[in-house]
């Protein structure tokens, strides 16, 4: 089963997620207000048993940033063998992974625009997935990681390029515009280590293929970036971890082929969906 946050009719509510509309579940779970309410209580179980059987409430929605309210959402960076070739640096694979933070205000949801700002032209599309934490956790072995998951989503992780370079250390900068990515469509439940395993990330623009791979390529597999990023800070559930785009994206290309009003993305992952979004200028 799957589960999303939406609106409809002005309200915002999560539910499940059917093959002609959504169930709304927040009404029955009072205690859990949102849907990061539900992974903190280990509830995707409890959504679950109470949308068997029950009709479509909405089927009029528009999908919003699937966990909206998220507290901390960490990027691991260059994570797969040809991305680091791509910086044509002549570096050998890294001994350790590259982590930068973004926030929710950066997201959008499934079927609405990314948004171009006039400050910058060069915004780019990185698809991925994204975990989410269930289970609170420090200094997590590798064998126990998958434990600490409660969900997966897909991300098309939108970047500014030219603003990554504003400074020496970090890409902060271009990886935070409003509604410059996307987190979504849904929450699929993580019951199956195969989900991540058994992945694959296809990243088309206005269908064509640009980005193509399999999360066993990643240089840091995710049950080492649980393990590397819980060293350093404890996991909460609710904690996103978007884990590495492959080789692609728009500005490896010569010329760079970035996102302009009109473009339609779509990031599939065969075990978990397809995020699709379009592009559009920021109204000033």
């Amino acid at each position: 089963m799957r589960f999303a946050t939406y609106s409809s009719a002005g309200e915002t509510f999560y539910g499940a997620v059917t093959d002609t509309g959504m169930i709304a579940l927040n009404e029955a779970f009072p205690d859990w207000p949102t849907l990061l309410d539900v992974i903190k209580a280990d509830g995707l179980g409890a959504l679950e048993e109470a949308a068997a059987g029950k009709p479509d409430t909405h089927t009029d929605v528009q999908f919003e940033m699937v966990l909206p309210n998220a507290p901390r959402i960490l990027c691991v960076g260059v994570n797969f063998p040809d991305r680091n070739a791509e910086y044509k640096d002549g570096s050998a694979q890294p001994k350790y992974m590259s982590l930068f933070p973004r926030f929710a205000s950066g997201f959008t949801g499934h079927g609405q625009p990314l948004i171009r700002p006039p400050e910058n032209h060069t915004l780019d599309y990185e698809g991925e997935v994204a975990i989410v934490i269930g289970k609170a956790g420090r200094r997590i072995a590798q064998e126990d990681a998958y434990d600490h998951i409660a969900a997966l989503t897909i991300c098309n992780e939108g970047t500014i390029r030219d603003w990554v370079r504003h400074a020496k250390f970090n890409v902060t900068q271009g990886k935070n515009w409003d509604r410059s990515g996307a987190i979504g469509p849904w929450l699929v439940p993580f019951t199956d280590p195969a989900q991540l395993d058994e992945a694959r990330i296809i990243t088309r623009v206005n269908g064509e293929v640009r980005q193509d791979d399999v999360l066993s390529r990643m240089m840091f597999p995710i049950r080492r970036e649980i393990e590397y990023i819980s060293t350093f800070m404890t996991l909460q559930p609710g904690d996103i971890i978007v884990t590495g785009t492959p080789t692609g994206a728009g500005a490896r290309f010569d010329p760079p082929r970035y996102l302009v009003p009109g473009d339609v993305v779509e990031v599939e992952v065969n075990t978990i969906g397809t995020l699709r979004n379009t592009i559009e200028d920021e109204v000033v």
